[in-house]
């Protein structure tokens, strides 16, 4: 009931699909990927949590998985001998436990169906729904015995069939080694189970009865290498291993034809108990879908996969999950670049006031949301090989920033402009009427200019081109001046002379002033990319740590799964067996040895080189802007 619940309070938050669709269809035998699928794929941008059920046909498993999605019905159930699910199904609800996360459901076609049955298809179908998914059930019937594990031969052809790395690896280790990293849980239902769980008279769990199962066969006889084959396989590639059992949920044979339409209460009070327990682990242990590294899948990203796995099957290529995760990286840290983009542009746009009344307040705001931009870069994209993005997006704010900055100087020159045209007016008016054309007319030309000047400096807020608009304008002035002081027969000429010298003593005071502001607003300009280039490396620089940090657990881990499974072959008498781990197990502690001693090193190296290139990217753009603002004041 409280699982039900928290289904229906998330269906207000996440995405509200009535039923399931096909995500891939099978058609005679080739595999395609529905486009409806990947249009609800697309919209979902937080992470999944992907379960994926698969199982012989006429098993169950679109039961079991209705129930997950908070329905009796939905994925069809078929209620005669064919099976119903052809390729994969998709339904994706909002998680019932886990804000902020959906929870895609993955049906697959019944293997092994007689009607619509294709061994290589069932084969993919299978390794998709284990690419795919973090909680990978198989279902099936009765017991788990040695025909249940025959009938999991899909297994045994995960190695032909999925490849970790496109580049080769070292003679005498196998590709499927670094399967671990990246395959989900597996979990096991065991359908209308009859038997005790008990061993040698003693009562187990589940778990241990699947453990139990899933212990090798002693001898070299072909019979017990061939039974051996898929337990090995389930112990060497998925680690964390769940099972459960269920009863048969009722007797009556006409319930179970129609069990969609069956109200819990007419089901068997164990199997209700024995489903709420299944679905209640699938809501609070089932992990979100991420690759190796810790890389989070969002519902865009699985869509992604989807298509790239099936077009690599369709092309006669094995589906391999670092060409997958190239691909993805591509797709992805373009759009986290944009994105990141578009926030710089969108806060800026919010917090900026035009004209501001410093370069340095213009520029702080940037550093300021160039940070939050490089944040959300750093936080949606991964394996950005060379800081390629990361460059891009660095040219990228630039030229966003000297965009507002051209704007800044636009809104502050057209300000102080029509402001000084206002105050003007009156020194205009007075040469106009003729006040400074009679004696003593210099003296009262002057006395307006500087009630002017007076006046325009305290206006607030004029911006960076303040003093080089006021410059303008005494330069303009410096014609009238002149021909007004000539004109002034209340003058001498020694007077003349010295207020000529006295005019251009402060026109010359007036470019200097000008020339230090231009040359601090280059140092501001010169600190600004400093900060930028500093921010990017900080960023980047922490980044790195932590994917080294995630990287050398994901080595760990692995090689604590392989010293667990070499002890257990010793503990259970394989000792040839486990001894042939000794290689995996080798290669394992060098790579650790390897990711660990480098890291420091090759941590400076990349911080280098990607400090060098932002250097060079922006300080082309910053000498540009200097040649550009200094000519102007020799102008």
């Amino acid at each position: 009931m409280e699982a039900l619940l928290g289904w229906q309070v998330a269906m207000a938050s996440g995405p509200n699909m009535m039923a399931p669709v096909c995500l891939v269809e099978n058609n005679i035998g080739q595999l395609s990927v529905n486009q409806e699928a990947l249009e609800i794929l697309d919209k979902i941008s937080q992470p999944v949590v992907v379960v994926a059920i698969v199982g012989l046909y006429r098993t169950g498993k679109s039961y079991l998985m209705n129930r997950l999605s908070g329905q009796n019905h939905g994925f069809p159930l078929g209620s005669m001998v064919q099976s119903e699910t052809k390729g994969i199904w998709m339904w994706c609800v909002p998680h019932p436990s886990k804000p902020n996360h959906t929870l895609v459901l993955l049906d697959t076609k019944g293997l092994g169906d007689v009607e619509k049955g294709n061994p290589k298809i069932d084969s993919w179908i299978f390794a998709l729904a284990v690419l795919l998914c973090s909680s990978f059930v198989y279902n099936s019937m009765s017991t788990i015995d040695h025909q249940a594990l025959e009938q999991l031969h899909y297994v045994t052809k995960l190695t032909e069939l999925i490849r970790a790395k496109s580049s080769p690896i070292p003679e005498g280790i196998h590709d499927s080694t670094e399967f671990v990293s990246f395959f989900p849980d597996f979990i096991w239902t065991v359908r209308d189970f009859t038997l005790e769980l008990k061993l040698n008279g003693l009562r187990i769990t589940e778990d241990e009865y699947l453990e139990n199962a899933l212990k090798l066969i002693p001898g070299k006889k072909p019979k017990a290498q061939t039974s051996n084959l898929p337990r090995e396989c389930i112990r060497h590639f998925f680690p964390k291993r769940k099972c459960f059992v269920f009863d048969q949920p009722t007797s009556d044979k006409k319930l179970l034809a129609n069990i969609e339409k069956v109200t819990e209460t007419q089901l068997d009070q164990k199997f209700q108990e024995q489903t709420k327990n299944f679905c209640s682990y699938i809501f609070t242990q089932a992990r979100p879908k991420t690759l190796r590294e810790g890389i989070s899948i969002t519902g865009k990203r699985l869509g992604t996969l989807v298509v790239t796995y099936v077009d690599a099957i369709n092309s006669g290529a094995v589906p391999c999950l670092e060409n997958a995760v190239t691909t993805l990286a591509q797709l992805e840290n373009s759009a986290a670049m944009e994105k990141a983009a578009a926030h710089y542009s969108e806060q800026m746009a919010q917090r900026v006031r035009l004209p501001t009344d410093t370069l340095q307040e213009l520029l702080d705001l940037h550093a300021a949301c160039e940070r939050q931009a490089i944040e959300i870069f750093m936080e949606n994209s991964f394996k950005d090989e060379n800081q390629e993005f990361q460059k891009k997006l660095v040219e990228l704010l630039n030229d966003k920033k000297e965009c507002f900055l051209l704007q800044n100087e636009e809104a502050s020159a057209k300000y102080c402009q029509d402001k000084l045209d206002e105050l003007s007016m009156v020194l205009t008016e007075s040469i106009t009427a003729g006040t400074s054309s009679v004696p003593g007319g210099h003296k009262f030309y002057l006395e307006t200019k500087e009630r002017v000047a007076q006046d325009y400096w305290q206006v607030p807020r004029k911006g960076v081109k303040a003093n080089e608009v006021f410059q303008r304008f005494l330069e303009l002035q410096a014609a009238i001046e002149k021909s007004i002081l000539q004109s002034d027969k209340a003058l001498t000429d020694g007077q003349k002379a010295i207020a000529v010298k006295r005019a251009k003593k402060q026109a010359a005071e007036k470019k200097q002033n000008l020339l230090i502001q231009q040359l601090q607003e280059q140092r501001q300009r010169m600190e600004a990319q400093e900060r930028s280039v500093k921010e990017n490396i900080a960023q980047l620089k922490e980044k790195l740590r932590r994917e080294k940090e995630n990287l050398i657990r994901e080595q760990n881990m692995m090689l604590d799964h392989k010293l667990k499974l070499q002890d257990e072959l010793l503990k259970d008498g394989f000792n040839k067996k486990s001894e042939d781990m000794n290689a995996e197990i080798n290669y394992w502690k060098n790579i650790i040895d390897r990711t660990t001693n480098d890291v420091i090193p090759l941590l400076a190296e990349i911080l280098e080189k990607i400090g060098s290139e932002i250097i060079s990217i922006l300080s082309t753009k910053l000498i540009d802007t200097i040649v550009k603002s200094m000519s102007s004041v020799f102008r």
